[in-house]
């Protein structure tokens, strides 16, 4: 007999990878070939891979996590399998992470490193006094937005994806910020032109003379049918139906 997923089980199922660049988070080969084998426990292993990607989204030179910081992911926490502290207790005991307990305002704080030689320097300069981390005791920080895919919002915005367009997207994600092209469609959705040469002709527009957004005024409001004239009559003439 052929097992059947239940229709909870189809829902929760991963959809795959999206199209389009994808932020790659880089990990050292020790943690393949030395810490990898070692990590017994499916929460601490989800713990250590979840604080390579947070870290990632950090400036700074010296970078980490506050247990409060964790707890802002509610996804991450309910798909841990076990306690939070439970998995960083794990990850400490083990070596992967370097854990500092400091004395703020707010109460005592612990603050969690990668057993890198950066954390290394760090936890050495708490511990001898000579360093303060910035925003410890602060509130915590919430996980970083994922960036919108914009072969989806293609899709839904604008139109069915097809081979040529989807190459198309592919150029513009190389070209141009991702905000400008969600900013653009969104644009063309809200002057009801939905075709992928309008989206083009603003983006192209806004590199060659660059973007200056501001706040709309009553001004600009009684400007607008002069404004739709021009962009009838000029720079998108070719892409616009009137």
């Amino acid at each position: 007999m052929v097992a059947r997923a239940s229709s909870k089980e189809k829902t929760m199922a991963f959809q795959g990878f999206p199209e389009g660049k994808s932020q790659i988070i880089p990990l050292p080969l020790a943690f393949f070939r030395q810490l990898l084998p070692q990590i017994d426990h499916l929460g601490e292993l989800k713990l250590t891979v979840y604080v390579f990607w947070r870290l990632e989204q950090i400036e700074g030179a010296f970078r980490f996590l506050r247990q409060a910081d964790f707890l802002q992911d509610e996804a991450f926490i309910q798909g841990l399998g076990c306690p939070l502290e439970e998995a960083l207790q794990r990850a400490v005991r083990r070596g992967a992470l370097l854990e500092a307990q400091l004395d703020t305002q707010a109460g005592p704080d612990r603050l969690y490193f990668l057993n890198s030689p950066k954390g290394r320097a760090a936890l050495r300069a708490i511990q001898s006094g000579q360093w303060h981390p910035p925003g410890a005791g602060a509130p915590p920080a919430a996980p970083p937005s994922q960036p919108a895919n914009i072969f989806r919002l293609y899709e839904e915005n604008i139109g069915p994806l097809t081979p040529l367009i989807a190459e198309a997207l592919g150029e513009a994600e190389d070209t141009y910020p991702a905000g400008w092209i969600e900013d653009a469609m969104r644009i063309a959705v809200e002057r009801n032109k939905r075709t992928w040469r309008y989206v083009a002709a603003i983006l192209e527009r806004w590199q060659r003379e660059g973007r200056h957004d501001k706040k709309e005024t009553p001004k600009d409001r009684s400007d607008a049918a002069e404004a739709r004239r021009k962009y009838i009559e000029g720079e998108f003439s070719d892409h616009i139906e009137h």
